[in-house]
């Protein structure tokens, strides 16, 4: 080709961060397309990039294997399993334990930072023949009837058989390729940091529902734990004024205040990290893909932390969207999408319905739902077909989601 001035790609991925390089991973391991990754960012996650930012995340059992099998295995990389889950509700009796041994299973899922999982997907893309366009933008978007145009911030025009919007929603090109994003506040702030606890985490998990919105302990290995495996990562859920309060708090205040609230199950906790915060809400969009064009990710729906199902969801999108490009020879034709489309509804569909519905029953004092949501807990506690169900679908194997494969045995 002559014009440099003009790149052909067959997919073009708007977003390099985790789904984003997930889904160029998978692509590029699993198909013959050529496919281009372009970031507003640097690339060198060294560098900070928004999408590989301090969070600590909790995995599904589901999402390790997939990433394992495209070549990003984090167990390798030191992510802590969860072998125990405890969910509890303050001030009441319902309380739920389970171990994952009991259901044939070597962990419901492992933490990892966000940080780290991005290094390790940037290395192994960086090793394929993905084209990475780092520090670019996208200023325009022209589409025909076999491929999308896409006007660069550097003056560039590549052209794509597929575009896949993995920005996270950050950018505006939704809402200029069609897609309505439907957005519902929940007047709740997510409070994150990393605590030390007086007792090593012994890979166990704690989901502790307050009136106010869900506390989540999640164990998490890191080299600057000098004291062994103490760590915790931390994701409380209060109202915004509570927010402010606790984010201008000293650390000794905060801790009391942490401790208070999730009590002392867990022995003492002696250090608290930075700590940071983001308002939540449920955005989705109105549909998942439009000609040539698919979304993917939180680019496609964010949702409540509570339950830890929003990244892996995500995911999901990503190894069906890889699924979807396995033996076609268009990757955006209207059959190729839609098929996308029909292999995530249902998934998706579940996924946002209990993720709202928990946080709409666990976060107020209403009697008829505290007594409701007890004894849930109690009979989750002691039915195992209530456990086998909350098990599937938290590890990632529920009944609506793709290919799915049944390992929490019965």
């Amino acid at each position: 080709m002559t014009d440099k001035s003009v790149v052909t790609t067959d997919i073009a991925i708007i977003g390099g961060g985790t789904v984003g390089s997930a889904l160029a991973l998978g692509i590029a391991k699993r198909t013959e397309f050529d496919t281009t990754v372009i970031d507003a960012n640097s690339l060198d996650t060294s560098e900070g990039h928004p999408g590989f930012d301090a969070r600590v995340i909790a995995l599904s059992r589901r999402t390790v294997e997939e990433l394992r099998d495209i070549g990003a295995d984090v167990i390798e990389a030191d992510a802590a399993p969860i072998h125990f889950i405890q969910v509890s509700d303050k001030g009441a009796a319902g309380l739920c334990q389970l171990e994952s041994r009991e259901f044939e299973l070597d962990a419901f899922g492992h933490v990892i930072a966000l940080s780290e999982l991005g290094a390790m997907l940037s290395c192994a893309v960086s090793k394929t023949a993905v084209n990475r366009l780092e520090n670019t933008t996208v200023r325009a978007v022209h589409r025909e009837q076999e491929t999308v145009t896409l006007t660069l911030s550097d003056d560039t025009s590549l052209t794509a058989k597929l575009v896949v919007l993995a920005d996270g929603g950050r950018s505006s090109l939704g809402e200029q390729l069609g897609f309505e994003r439907i957005t519902h506040s929940y007047d709740q702030v997510a409070v994150i940091c990393n605590v030390s606890m007086s007792l090593p985490h012994n890979n166990k998990a704690y989901e502790r529902f307050t009136a106010d919105g869900p506390l989540a302990f999640l164990p998490f290995n890191t080299p600057a734990d000098e004291r062994g495996r103490h760590c915790f990562s931390v994701v409380w859920t209060v109202s915004p004024d509570q927010a402010v309060a606790l984010e201008s708090m000293p650390d000794h205040a905060f801790i009391r205040a942490l401790q208070k609230a999730f009590g002392y199950r867990h022995g003492r906790i002696v250090k608290a990290g930075e700590r940071t915060s983001y308002p939540l809400s449920l955005r989705q969009t109105d549909r998942l893909a439009t000609h040539r064009v698919a979304v993917a990710g939180n680019a496609a729906q964010t949702l409540h932390p509570i339950a830890g199902q929003g990244f892996n969801l995500g995911l999901r999108d990503a190894m069906a969207m890889i699924n979807c490009l396995h033996s076609v020879s268009d990757p955006g034709s209207y059959a190729t999408l839609k098929n996308y489309t029909a292999e995530r509804t249902g998934d998706r569909e579940q996924t946002v319905w209990l993720t709202d519905t928990l946080v709409r029953s666990f976060s107020n004092q209403h009697f008829p739902l505290v007594a409701g949501r007890n004894l849930g807990l109690i009979a989750m506690d002691n039915l195992r077909t209530v456990q086998h169900a909350f098990v599937r679908q938290t590890t990632g194997y529920g009944p609506a989601t793709t290919g799915t494969k049944n390992h929490a045995k019965s």
